[in-house]
């Protein structure tokens, strides 16, 4: 995300809320420590990562062991 210090986004504002409209969001910073971020009104408010696949998979009961025994020669330099 790129960041923009207070003069210059006072003087390429209208460029960049045009960057923003269109999903390029940005940070405005004061003596470079970030102070405010810019994003278009319909953007999402954050990516809704956790659970998306809620029952679209099963996860077996047994996955912490799974290819435990070739894992296990593996480390032991069997072949």
């Amino acid at each position: 995300m790129n960041t923009f210090n207070i003069h210059e986004a006072k003087t390429h504002l209208s460029r960049l809320i045009e960057k923003a409209s269109k999903g390029e969001s940005f940070l405005i910073a004061k003596a470079g420590k970030p102070l405010v971020k810019v994003t278009a009104v319909n953007a999402p408010s954050s990516p809704k990562r956790l659970g998306f696949m809620l029952n679209e998979i099963k996860v077996p009961e047994d996955f912490d062991q799974m290819g435990g025994d070739y894992i296990e020669k593996l480390m032991s330099g069997e072949k």
